[in-house]
């Protein structure tokens, strides 16, 4: 739980808090202390003004961080996957090697159609690279 914290933070500095800094380093650098009291006083959503003024130079950062060590700057989002998986069903009345054979016949197929699979995207590919000499 401590670690999932740690991430939402990290992604928050990263989305929200980097952007605005930038934002106001930037304009403190062009015009001073009052070009960024301005943004505060002349607007009436300063942080998202200030946010979007930043995202530029903060995705270049995050990108560079990034370099540095994937998901640094760029923190990866968990996610939720489920996987559906198809019934076997195996009738009781008939013997283990029909059975057998049945299973093996449909892991046969389902290989054919990955070889199949793999051939198109080997050639696609070739092809591809063909092209660009």
């Amino acid at each position: 739980m401590a670690d999932d914290s740690f991430d939402s933070l990290r992604f928050s500095l990263m989305q929200d808090v980097l952007p605005v800094g930038l934002a106001m380093v930037e304009r403190a650098r062009k015009g001073g202390a009052s070009k960024v009291v301005e943004a505060f006083t002349h607007s009436k959503d300063p942080l998202n003004e200030l946010r979007s003024e930043g995202e530029a130079a903060a995705k270049s950062v995050r990108d560079r961080l990034d370099q540095v060590s994937p998901g640094l700057g760029n923190p990866v989002m968990s996610v939720d996957v489920s996987v559906e998986q198809d019934e076997v069903f195996v009738d009781r009345d008939i013997s283990d090697e029909e059975s057998l054979q049945k299973v093996l016949q449909r892991i046969e197929a389902r290989l054919s159609l990955l070889e199949d699979y793999l051939q198109d995207k080997n050639s696609s590919v070739r092809a591809s690279l063909e092209v660009d000499k």
